[in-house]
């Protein structure tokens, strides 16, 4: 399986109270997604605390998550590292277990390496894992414009896309404005999923996908038949959700507690990070029941 379109939540990873990755877990969530129509899941993002996570971990959690997909979708690998050389690293230790791409971002340490440097991140990368590759667009300080995702595509060809991350629209627009035939276009807006469909996103890898995987399939499914009235009520009750989600800095643990307020057990944040309080919990819940989401 490694047609990549529509709806790919990104995992979260789950972790027991000591911060062990509990592995067991895994296969019970990637069921829950898959049942809930999603096209693809994504494993060892920012979601899935993939930052956290030591090499050897990162190949267990992929070698797991590929296992309970059992080619029913694909599945796409995360990596988050400060090189080239542990990017590599971790692109070669999953070659052998069928991962449709690799999702990467740049470095994510204070120091940006220029454009040249840039391209030749992604080119080195892939001529040494062999693997084709997603650029994920999120670092703030390391933030690449459409110029130059648009330059990568072109002179990598193992690039076949960007997942498009943080609230711009406008960057959205210019990417898909000018994107070449054959690239894919993923947004990462959560707040602004539906008119990300509606400007021709070739599918979606968030978080906001993860914490409520039905409504965002149908939010999809919706775009897709022209069907404007039913995804714009959806659009404003995930929007709704996603406010509850963001306001503490804590989105793996907010998606966490989502997840587990619909019957699908994900374990806790890896420390530092910690889990929602009361409030947090109250919002989210409330605006899971206005989804019609099951709580429990």
């Amino acid at each position: 399986m490694t047609e990549l379109r529509g709806v790919i939540p990104p995992a979260t990873t789950p972790f027991d109270a000591s911060g062990e990755m509990d592995l067991k877990a895994v296969p019970g969530q990637v069921d829950w997604l898959i049942g809930a129509g999603v096209r693809g899941v994504a494993v060892g993002g920012s979601t899935g605390e993939g930052h956290t996570v030591t090499g050897e971990e990162f190949r267990d959690l992929i070698a797991a998550a590929v296992d309970a997909a059992a080619n029913r979708v694909p599945v796409v690998a995360g990596i988050i590292t400060d090189s080239t050389r542990d990017a590599i690293r971790r692109g070669k230790t999953v070659r052998d277990l069928g991962v449709a791409a690799l999702q990467v971002t740049p470095v994510h340490y204070l120091f940006r390496p220029d454009d040249d440097a840039m391209v030749e991140h992604f080119r080195t990368l892939a001529g040494e894992t062999g693997q084709k590759i997603i650029i994920y667009n999120v670092v703030p300080w390391t933030y690449l414009s459409p110029a130059l995702l648009l330059r990568i595509m072109r002179e990598v060809p193992e690039v076949i896309g960007v997942k498009q991350s943080a609230g711009d629209l406008k960057l959205f627009a210019d990417l898909m404005a000018d994107v070449q035939p054959g690239k894919l276009i993923f947004s990462a807006v959560d707040a602004l999923m539906y008119p990300s469909y509606v400007l021709g996103a070739h599918g979606s890898i968030a978080a906001i996908l993860s914490a409520a995987p039905q409504p965002s399939v149908a939010l999809w499914d919706a775009v897709q038949s022209g069907d404007h009235a039913t995804a714009l009520a959806l659009h404003l009750k995930l929007l709704r959700l996603w406010n509850a989600m963001m306001p503490h800095d804590n989105l793996p643990a907010a998606t966490k507690y989502a997840q587990s307020v619909q019957g699908c057990e994900t374990g806790v944040a890896r420390q530092p990070m910690v889990m929602p309080e009361a409030d947090q919990q109250a919002r989210i819940r409330a605006a899971l029941e206005d989804l019609g989401l099951t709580g429990r």
